[in-house]
């Protein structure tokens, strides 16, 4: 799977991207700009957050059986430095991938290749529990 257009919903506003993606190994881009910035003019707690979310909850759906979802129960994230505005790659793998959870690490990376954030999973740690799928609410 490599997405490189539009996604809809946070991903879309945000502008995260799908690079590569399989089952052992996702790879998501974010180019930061204004939107993701804190008044001191570096890259939000939050928005870093929400990448590695992302990321993780993408990766996960991709490592259940057709008729099932995932769904975040725990996100831990680890930020070791500030991050100045600019590109960064988010890589995510699978810890655990059990019969109802799914444990995954996500590091988020500088262009320059230099770690921004920690590990699980940017530093963050996804736990994603295994749920039937239902219908969908929208009509």
């Amino acid at each position: 799977m490599t997405s490189t257009s539009a996604r809809s919903g946070m991903p879309g506003h945000f502008g995260i991207r799908i690079a590569k993606a399989d089952k052992d190994k996702l790879v998501g881009e974010l180019d930061v700009d204004d939107r993701h910035l804190n008044n001191s003019g570096h890259v939000h707690g939050g928005a870093l957050a929400a990448f590695a979310d992302d990321l993780g909850g993408t990766l996960a759906a991709l490592n259940v059986l057709p008729g099932f979802r995932t769904t975040t129960i725990e996100s831990k994230t680890n930020i070791f430095r500030a991050c100045l505005p600019g590109g960064l790659t988010g890589v995510a793998v699978p810890v655990h991938v059990g019969r109802r959870m799914i444990v995954l690490q996500i590091s988020i990376y500088r262009e320059d290749g230099t770690e921004r954030a920690g590990s699980m999973p940017h530093s963050s740690t996804v736990t994603a529990c295994r749920l039937p799928h239902w219908p969908s609410a929208r009509a």
